[in-house]
């Protein structure tokens, strides 16, 4: 399932830029980096990472979760560079 959400970024990102690198780490079901303009689900050190479930992954790229209520909620963990995450919002929008 990551794979396929990695690819719909991809196809994202190739129309907006997006600066810095940024981990989405869904636990067990694996993790999302973008960087260098490409979306992986290769682990590697990152900016800022996100920890969330796969299921809150796909209600936040399709606009049903708000990132600052998720994070409020406890349903996204963040680390390392705020900045970077907020930089989400021009991808998502």
């Amino acid at each position: 399932m990551l794979e396929q959400i990695a690819a719909s970024i991809e196809k994202v990102l190739e129309t907006k830029s997006f600066s810095g690198s940024l981990k989405f780490d869904c636990g067990e079901d694996g993790v999302i980096v973008l960087a260098n303009g490409t979306a992986t689900t290769t682990d590697q050190e990152t900016d800022c990472t996100l920890r969330l479930s796969t299921d809150n992954l796909v209600s936040l790229l399709k606009g049903k979760l708000n990132p600052m209520m998720a994070l409020a909620m406890g349903k996204i963990k963040l680390s390392g560079n705020p900045a970077v995450a907020m930089g989400l919002a021009k991808l998502l929008g």
